[in-house]
């Protein structure tokens, strides 16, 4: 299981330019499932996310976690994080899993951020979203989630703090 988290000011996902999920200061997960996960597996990536401490305190140090700052959760089904791009020019998707057993898997992760009183909005693919900082954490079950100390810099220096920047999947 694979999850990009963004956090964000706000998120919202449209699909054929209509909004089907939006919440205000949070995470963006856009989470891919491979063929082998579990419900066990889902359980604790939803866990991690909450505790995830990625947002900032009155120092501007990440400190606090999603609980701590009343945010919500927008998951998006993702399976091209599983895309492979080691040979060619076409990546292939063999390590995501068939979209039945992806689906139960998604269903699941969401219900397990409920179950820890998170506000969570799941929608599938088709995004579009709107993130108020470069700060973006990759996750998988596993492994172990860390800040790379030379990108939070980076993302500093070019888009400075509080600076609005928006993207389009």
């Amino acid at each position: 299981m694979r999850a990009l988290l963004q956090r964000v000011s706000r998120a919202e996902v449209r699909v054929a330019g209509e909004p089907v999920g939006a919440i205000g200061r949070g995470l963006l997960v856009l989470l891919g499932v491979a063929p082998g996960d579990d419900e066990a597996a889902a359980d604790a990536l939803a866990r991690r996310v909450v505790e995830l401490r990625i947002h900032e305190d009155r120092n501007r140090c990440t400190n606090l976690a999603l609980g701590d700052v009343g945010g919500a959760v927008l998951v998006v089904s993702q399976f091209t994080l599983y895309a492979d791009t080691r040979r060619g020019r076409r990546p292939g998707f063999t390590g995501a899993a068939a979209p039945d057993h992806a689906e139960a898997i998604y269903q699941r992760f969401c219900l397990a951020l409920e179950g820890t009183g998170t506000q969570v909005e799941g929608v599938g693919s088709g995004r579009r979203w709107k993130w108020s900082s470069s700060t973006t954490v990759p996750s998988r079950s596993g492994w172990t989630a860390r800040i790379a100390e030379h990108g939070a810099r980076h993302a500093t220096t070019r888009h400075g703090p509080g600076r609005q920047v928006e993207g389009r999947a």
